[in-house]
């Protein structure tokens, strides 16, 4: 799994794999007659509509990003098509290849603060949680426990969305309503991960125990997609409240590199809102029912 994490290697093969979707006729090129030898663009093609030489893309698509400028990184971008999470990806690698020795020796954060965990209790109206780039779930409101109570079935600390999706599918395909979509996901912010911090050992670790206990995982890896984190909505099939449509935001925390602070809302008025209000209640009850049958010290 090192080898396949190696900074050089991942700038390849995601080139190549960019490379390998675009077909000439897709970039405005023509496409002669005859069996072409590569799929999608040739590398001469890709150069050319860069605007650098050929030679010099050879090297870049072999893991030689140090030293690109940011022109040339914008260049290579628009002619592999690049969406944004992927442009951004191609940067994370190039400032990754310029760090001393190509090195960069970072790790997503393991804790948080006890502050954050307060800001987390201070929200009481909807599932919130703390995440870092490996998708540990590092801390959450009580809302946010409820919520991801399937998650948390798993007793290993702490618990991570993607062990959960790849390790345990049977509950996760209960769980997501679009399983599928939230695998993808799961696969390509790893992915993201590692052009942010190709050297976590952890992250390193994750990904090989991904890739030896699901297929499906190794699929979704070798794909070579990346997916920014943001907003957008999930639905979730809860084993008390049943269905829920929820909307989430997912925000970088700029006091605390690394980690991303995700809220779970529903729209006012509908079903979702009622049975996250139910949710809530639930949880409140339990928390209660845990205070009054702890045992006395």
């Amino acid at each position: 799994m090192d080898a396949t994490l190696g900074l050089r290697t991942e700038i390849r093969e995601f080139l190549r794999s960019r490379r390998a979707r675009i077909g000439p006729e897709m970039a405005g090129l023509p496409a002669y007659g005859g069996k072409r030898r590569v799929e999608g663009l040739r590398r001469e093609e890709v150069a050319l509509l860069a605007g650098v030489s050929v030679e010099y893309y050879v090297r870049i698509e072999r893991g030689g990003l140090a030293g690109t400028s940011a022109g040339v990184l914008d260049a290579l971008a628009t002619a592999l098509q690049l969406d944004e999470a992927e442009r951004d990806h191609l940067f994370h690698l190039a400032r990754q290849s310029r760090a001393p020795g190509g090195r960069r020796h970072c790790k997503s954060p393991a804790t948080v603060r006890p502050a954050l965990q307060e800001v987390l209790d201070a929200i009481t109206g909807a599932p919130a949680l703390i995440r870092n780039g490996r998708l540990d779930v590092l801390a959450m409101n009580q809302p946010g426990r409820a919520l991801y109570s399937p998650v948390l079935a798993d007793p290993r600390r702490p618990a991570n969305t993607a062990r959960f999706v790849y390790l345990h599918p049977s509950e996760a395909e209960t769980f997501f309503v679009d399983y599928d979509q939230a695998a993808r996901n799961a696969a390509a912010m790893l992915r993201m991960e590692v052009g942010n911090n190709p050297h976590d050992e952890e992250l390193i670790a994750l990904v090989g125990e991904l890739s030896s206990g699901s297929e499906l995982f190794r699929q979704h890896w070798a794909s070579r997609n990346v997916r920014l984190k943001g907003h957008g909505s999930k639905r979730v099939n809860h084993p008390v409240v049943g269905l829920l449509d929820l909307n989430f935001e997912s925000m970088d925390l700029p006091t605390e590199s690394g980690l991303q602070l995700n809220v779970y809302t529903a729209t006012a008025g509908g079903a979702a809102a009622d049975n996250l209000a139910l949710l809530a209640s639930w949880a409140h009850q339990e928390a209660l029912s845990t205070e009054v049958y702890a045992p006395s010290r």
